[in-house]
């Protein structure tokens, strides 16, 4: 299985926090299942911590991701394509293109975030 995680729940694998539920955490570790972090996750990173909500490195969860086995995607034409295609259910625009990278990768989208299943992806819950 392909699975996109979340940014949430790429910080929450990385830092062993309890709130990545053991289900979830299961098919992260599974060596079965290709997990992809998207550029724009590290770059919501970047923009929460340089406005004090986060304390992160963006260098360092880069490399731990890699570290992690993780496929670090890039923001692709495809990415955007299906960004420009997706209905606007609420107003994150980093979860939109979360969603719509999940959908133009064929991925499940791990994550914790309720409003996602309102979007026409798979969903796998992050917290269950």
């Amino acid at each position: 299985m392909r699975l996109l995680l979340d940014t949430h729940a790429l910080l929450w694998w990385l830092s062993g926090d309890p709130r990545l539920g053991p289900a979830a955490a299961a098919l992260v570790a599974d060596p079965l299942n290709e997990v992809l972090v998207s550029a724009a996750s590290l770059w919501e990173i970047t923009v929460k911590a340089r406005i004090g909500k986060l304390d992160a490195d963006v260098t360092e969860i880069a490399t731990a991701t890699r570290d992690q086995g993780f496929r670090l995607l890039d923001i692709a034409i495809p990415h955007l394509a299906a960004l420009q295609a997706l209905p606007s259910h609420h107003r994150d625009p980093f979860d939109h293109l979360l969603i719509a990278t999940a959908l133009a990768e064929g991925a499940a989208f791990l994550t914790a975030d309720g409003q996602a299943a309102a979007y026409p992806v798979r969903v796998i819950a992050a917290d269950g």
